[in-house]
C-alpha cells in the first residue's frame, strides 16, 4: 500500500476539528518547550513555528512580551485555512524544505513535524543555516522516536511516513546541522507517557 502524504492526513484532521485535540494533547509539552528556548532568547524576538497547524502555538508566542511577531508554516492546506480564520498572524501554506522563509528569526519552534520528512537531518541544517539569526535558538518536540515504544506503530496505523530515530541519533543531528550547547529533554512525562523528546540548541 502506499502511504498518504501527512499533509492530506492534517487536513482530513482539521476538517474533522481534531486538530483542537492535538493542541489540547500537545499543550503541557509545548508549555514546557516555550519556558525552556525563552530563557535563552533575549527580546525584542522573531519566531516561526515549523508545522504550525491551526496557529495556535504563533497565537501563545505573540501574547508573550517581546515578542515582535510570530510566523507559521505549514503543508496542510485546511490547517493554513483554519490558522488564518482565527488570527490575524501570518501563515504560510509551503511544503518543507523546499520553502525558504523572506527573513531569518531568533527562536524556531516546531512540534510533532520532524519525524514526517524523508531525510529530518537535512531539514535541521536548513534551518540551521537558512532560517535562524546568530545566537538564535531552535526547540523542536517529537513524540515519535526509538525510546517511544507505543508510537512505533504510528506510521502503519495512520498510513504515513514517519522516520524513527533514537535520542542519541536526534542530537547527532543536531550537532552535525552546526547547533552548538545542543541539549535534550523530555517534556511532560506522566502516567506511563516516556514524555515528548525535546531537542534545543544555538546558532552560533
Amino acid at each position: 500500500m502506499t502511504t498518504r502524504a501527512a499533509t492530506d492526513l492534517f487536513s482530513e484532521w482539521a476538517m474533522k476539528n481534531k486538530d483542537e485535540g492535538m493542541e489540547r494533547g500537545h499543550a503541557a509539552s509545548v508549555t514546557e518547550m516555550l519556558d525552556m528556548s525563552l530563557a535563552q532568547v533575549n527580546a525584542p524576538f522573531s519566531a516561526v513555528d515549523v508545522g504550525c497547524g491551526n496557529g495556535w502555538v504563533c497565537r501563545a508566542l505573540e501574547a508573550i512580551e517581546g515578542c515582535t511577531h510570530a510566523v507559521g508554516v505549514d503543508g496542510s492546506e485546511a490547517m493554513i485555512k483554519k490558522a488564518k480564520s482565527l488570527g490575524d498572524g501570518a501563515f504560510h501554506l509551503a511544503l518543507l524544505p523546499q520553502w525558504k522563509p523572506s527573513e531569518r528569526f531568533d527562536l524556531v519552534h516546531s512540534m510533532e513535524f520532524l519525524y514526517y520528512l524523508k531525510d529530518p537531518s537535512q531539514m535541521l541544517k536548513v534551518l540551521h543555516d537558512e532560517w535562524m539569526n546568530d545566537g538564535g535558538v531552535l526547540v523542536a518536540g517529537i513524540d515519535h522516536y526509538l525510546e517511544n515504544s507505543d508510537s512505533h506503530g504510528w506510521p502503519e496505523a495512520l498510513n504515513v511516513h514517519m522516520t524513527l530515530m533514537s535520542e542519541s541519533e536526534w542530537k547527532e543531528a543536531m550537532i552535525a546541522a552546526g547547533f552548538v550547547d545542543v541539549e535534550m529533554h523530555r517534556a511532560a512525562a506522566k502516567d506511563g507517557f516516556v514524555g515528548t523528546l525535546v531537542m534545543m540548541g544555538k546558532r552560533r
